[in-house]
């Protein structure tokens, strides 16, 4: 309901409430109709079904199938090891999710603990849960405000609002009706909102909405909706869903040919489930996490902070960042930009300008012991200005020339200061304010119109404008009163302030852009000033469009879908608004990175691919709803992040290609042996060994790899892009079958030799082959000769130390009897290593044959 565009009689009326405040027999009623003024959040799981849930993935329940089948066969070590990983990847995934959903309990504690509120005409002190609509409550400096409450009285009553709103400035409250309907938050200046912030003043209101009535508690609502996946989420679902079925058909087919050949059909199951462990990349889910942890913890170094390790890589495939304005690509701390004095007819001082003067008398601002600036943020900067441009004596000196003798201080009915001091043997009246209220006071012979029309050109470049004018005072009436003194002033000049942009955002919005990254700005601040500092840092270029959330809302979703990629800023957008705009990109198939800082952030950071909540001046709630948070609050960082993002991307492709292609040698190798006449080459305790230790081990240290060369210069990955893109699906399998053939071919030359070790040379020459795949895969482009091979030395150290493991795996008599292998000759290792190492030259020769096709067409 529009309350604000209501009479406060009106208001009275509709809630009940009444001037003495309710009663305890109307408060007990209303506590059971509305509920008590708390944010309820959704049931959640029991750990135990949040345990259990790890268990649905296809992938796992057929590995778990496999673990059965072993064991009711004999096979019992294949059984426990089977069980003990699976059981692993669950306790990782059950950790994960058990402490990712904390956004709702951040806002309740945004609730306010006791206020004051009349209850029978008399003050009380409650807690907030148990306020009510309809009753009245008092407001004092320093006071969260409890529920949703129009304003029956205002004396200088600011409240701060950016967490509800954007705006860094306390937004001065009034009591008049406002007829207008369809307003932002910001702009009904006769309400204030539970969650909100008094500054100054005190004031006293209906209450109109509690809970989950209230503008906060629609945000909480929100938030309860499910989370969008990470783009690698995505990929893998995508990934394990065809997989799954592939190994399935691959292992009826399998059966139904070894059947058909007359084999004996309990080894045929023994041969399928080989054929399933082999298919199934058990070390992959560990590898991506421990490779997003590491990623997670090289940006901590980075001053950014992961809060969901998915969020590592979803920062290396974003296409748009929405981002706040306040404090994320501005300061948030006014700075005076323009001082624009007029000829006046009297002077103050030799060296200062009459409006400096004007400034430097005007305000009331104190330094703390430790030299630090008290007071309102505005006149802060208007004394920064004067400090960094003067020296403290002479300052000191001009202010001691003038004491101040009496002041008229602010409110929000005036919008204006004025302060009376000595001036010579008279007195000076000196008013600062908004330029429509200085303008009020001047003599009719002033320039008024132009001086609207100076602070409008100000306005319209982003600025926050102030006025000043003076007027000369024989004496100092008594009583004071603002009609005797605020009349017939002279005007003094205009002064131009902004929230400057940090000096880092230029420069990373350009990266981002060389990136291939759209940069949007976001924002409940006034088009003027976003627009303002949008152009200045490169956000709004020629193109770009500039929406209102007033216009956004006239806009229908098919409307907004059409525009929403030439949108460059979004001026006075609501929580609301904000999630529409990630949702319609995201609907034209865009990874949106979402960045802020407020309690209006929550629900777009939440629903957004990746949001990035500020760690300095960011809410409780919007960190909690955040993947990531800047600990430094600087654009910049994201930048950082981004590189390290598409770093780790393109790292988990090299594990996806390195696995997949020993997987699909492992798959190749056990298919194809029955068909040609050779007994199964590998046991299932061989395949696991395979998969965990000669995949894993070194699959883990390329998550060292450095990044590629130019990774900054080239777009953000298709939204749709499998992670078998860019030939890493014809590596897979051209480099499975080469594996296979050498495998196949070693074990044909064996048998026929009679090495009674025949099934050890086949498990070392694929376990070998392996190690050659990976160190040849570290780059996708650059010989490993010419690239370094001590580059990565974490990779280095794990081959060597993987094969002194296959070495102890073939010579040790206790491994001997669990994975049923024996010691080979000097002879027939030096045999198995050189076969092995073909595998190595055949891919750097890719590499090479890639460069040449390349060549060609240039």
């Amino acid at each position: 309901m529009n309350w604000h565009s209501e009479e406060i009689e009106k208001v009275m009326k509709d809630t009940d409430a009444k001037p003495s405040g309710l009663s305890r027999e109307a408060v007990d009623i209303r506590l059971v109709e509305y509920g008590e003024n708390v944010l309820p959040g959704k049931k959640k799981k029991s750990a135990l079904l949040l345990f259990l849930y790890q268990f649905k993935d296809f992938m796992t329940l057929v590995l778990i199938a496999a673990a059965i089948i072993s064991g009711v066969i004999g096979e019992m070590i294949d059984t426990v090891i089977i069980l003990v990983i699976v059981f692993l990847n669950a306790i990782m995934g059950f950790v994960q999710e058990y402490r990712a959903e904390k956004a709702l309990d951040a806002l309740k504690k945004l609730s306010t603990p006791h206020t004051t509120v009349l209850r029978n005409g008399i003050a009380v002190n409650i807690s907030s849960t148990q306020l009510v609509p309809g009753d009245i409550v008092l407001l004092e400096a320093g006071n969260l405000v409890p529920a949703d409450i129009r304003l029956t009285e205002s004396f200088s009553l600011r409240i701060e609002e950016s967490a509800l709103t954007g705006e860094s400035v306390a937004v001065d409250k009034v009591t008049t009706v406002i007829k207008e309907i369809d307003l932002p938050l910001g702009d009904r200046l006769n309400m204030v909102y539970k969650g909100t912030v008094v500054t100054n003043g005190r004031g006293r209101g209906i209450v109109v909405a509690t809970g989950m009535n209230t503008e906060i508690g629609n945000i909480a609502r929100l938030l309860q909706e499910p989370e969008s996946e990470s783009p690698l989420q995505i990929r893998m679902a995508d990934f394990g869903k065809k997989l799954s079925y592939l190994i399935l058909v691959i292992c009826i087919l399998l059966f139904a040919v070894g059947l058909l050949r007359g084999e004996e059909p309990l080894k045929m199951l023994l041969v399928s489930i080989s054929l399933a462990i082999a298919a199934i990349p058990e070390a992959l889910p560990a590898l991506i996490t421990i490779a997003l942890a590491k990623g997670a913890k090289r940006l901590v170094k980075k001053k950014a902070l992961i809060r969901k390790l998915p969020a590592v890589e979803t920062l290396g495939s974003v296409t748009y960042i929405c981002s706040d304005k306040t404090g994320t690509l501005t300061q948030n701390k006014m700075k005076v930009k323009q001082v624009d004095p007029v000829p006046v007819k009297v002077t103050m001082g030799e060296h200062i300008s009459f409006l400096e003067g004007s400034m430097l008398l005007n305000h009331d601002v104190l330094k703390s012991s430790d030299g630090k600036w008290l007071g309102d943020p505005t006149e802060i900067a208007l004394v920064d200005h004067l400090f960094e441009k003067y020296s403290e004596t002479e300052l000191k000196n001009f202010t001691d020339s003038y004491k101040r003798e009496a002041e008229l201080p602010f409110d929000s009915d005036r919008k204006c200061m004025t302060t009376i001091h000595r001036f010579n043997d008279q007195f000076i009246a000196i008013s600062k304010g908004a330029a429509e209220s200085i303008q009020s006071l001047l003599k009719k012979e002033e320039p008024i119109e132009k001086i609207l029309q100076d602070a409008s050109d100000l306005s319209k470049e982003g600025m926050r404008v102030l006025a000043y004018g003076y007027r000369i005072l024989d004496s100092i009436p008594v009583p004071l009163s603002y009609e005797i003194i605020e009349q017939d002033f002279y005007f003094s000049g205009l002064v131009g302030m902004i929230d400057p942009p940090r000096e880092e955002a230029k420069a990373a919005i350009a990266e981002c852009k060389t990136a291939g990254i759209h940069i949007v700005m976001i924002t409940g601040d006034h088009p003027e000033t976003a627009t303002a500092i949008a152009r200045e840092i490169g956000i709004l270029e020629p193109g770009g469009l500039v929406i209102t959330g007033k216009e956004l809302k006239l806009l229908s979703e098919e409307e907004l879908d059409d525009k929403v990629e030439k949108i460059r800023v979004y001026a006075r957008v609501s929580p609301n608004q904000k999630l529409d705009i990630v949702r319609s990109l995201q609907r034209k198939k865009h990874f949106v990175s979402m960045t802020g800082d407020g309690v209006n952030d929550a629900p777009s950071l939440k629903a957004s691919n990746i949001g990035v909540a500020m760690g300095i001046t960011g809410t409780d709630v919007s960190k909690e709803a955040s993947h990531m948070v800047l600990m430094d609050d600087n654009f910049a960082t994201i930048v950082k992040a981004v590189k390290e993002g598409r770093r780790i991307y393109d790292n988990i492709r090299k594990f996806v290609k390195y696995i997949m292609t020993c997987n699909s040698a492992e798959i190749w190798t056990i298919f194809l042996a029955p068909l040609i006449g050779l007994p199964i080459p590998l046991l299932p305790v061989h395949i696991l060994w395979i998969n965990l230790v000669t995949d894993g081990l070194p699959g883990l240290a390329l998550s060292s790899e450095k990044a590629e060369k130019h990774i900054m210069q080239r777009p953000p990955r298709p939204s749709g892009e499998s992670l078998f893109a860019q030939g890493t699906g014809y590596h897979v399998i051209w480099v499975g079958l080469l594996m296979a053939f050498i495998t196949l071919s070693t074990q044909a030359w064996a048998i026929h030799d009679k090495h009674a070790h025949w099934q050890t040379m086949v498990f070392t020459v694929l376990s070998l082959s392996q190690l050659g795949h990976v160190f040849a895969i570290r780059s996708e482009r650059e010989f490993i000769y010419s690239a370094g091979i001590f580059s990565n030395k974490p990779l280095v150290v794990t081959l060597l130390f993987t094969f002194m493991l296959q070495l102890a795996v073939i010579y040790v008599p206790f491994a001997n009897r669990i994975f049923k292998t024996e010691p080979l000759s000097l002879t027939e290792l030096f045999i198995c290593v050189l076969m092995s190492a073909i595998v190595f030259h055949a891919v750097e020769l890719e590499k090479w044959v890639k460069k040449r096709v390349k060549k060609k067409p240039a």
